[in-house]
């Protein structure tokens, strides 16, 4: 799978034109996920659920509001990314990501995916209609796939 590059051209611009060099920090950041499932996960963990801001750790005070339009800017560009891939490029990049979780039950973490749905919530607040609706389709039919593969028989709801 080809490793992941942050367009310089996409990426903001201060009113010089000149690209922020905090921006090209996050770009690595996300150079270093090999998935790009893994980078949607990245980025919604960057969200916080409350304010709907994007709060990246090394963003100083002053320069917050600016990281959190920048990280949502990123996160758009890679969901739109991923939404145009095809299932099967998608599935085998679930299967990539998967292979990288350390310590934990495949059977276990596919249940947990199927109860929590947490692949719903990496869809950009701004992304709408057909687009969302197709990633969350997209990835219920490779979770069907899934849970064959590691034999889940279906959610737990006590669980």
């Amino acid at each position: 799978m080809p490793s992941f590059k942050l367009h310089k051209m996409l990426l903001p611009r201060t009113a010089l034109g000149e690209i922020d060099t905090s921006d090209e920090v996050w770009a690595r950041d996300l150079a270093h996920i090999r998935t790009s499932y893994g980078r949607l996960v990245y980025l919604a963990g960057l969200r916080n659920p409350d304010t709907g801001r994007y709060e990246h750790y090394g963003s100083a005070t002053a320069a917050r509001a600016h990281a959190s339009r920048t990280l949502k800017h990123i996160h758009e560009q890679v969901f739109n990314e991923w939404v145009r891939h095809p299932l099967e490029r998608k599935k085998s990049d679930i299967d990539l990501y998967i292979t990288g979780i350390d310590q934990v039950d495949r059977a276990e973490l596919i249940d947990a995916w199927l109860r929590l749905t947490p692949y719903k919530n990496l869809v950009p607040a701004s992304i709408q209609g057909p687009e969302r609706q197709k990633h969350i389709s997209d990835f219920e039919a490779i979770l069907g796939l899934l849970k064959n593969v590691y034999g889940v028989a279906s959610p737990d709801p006590c669980a």
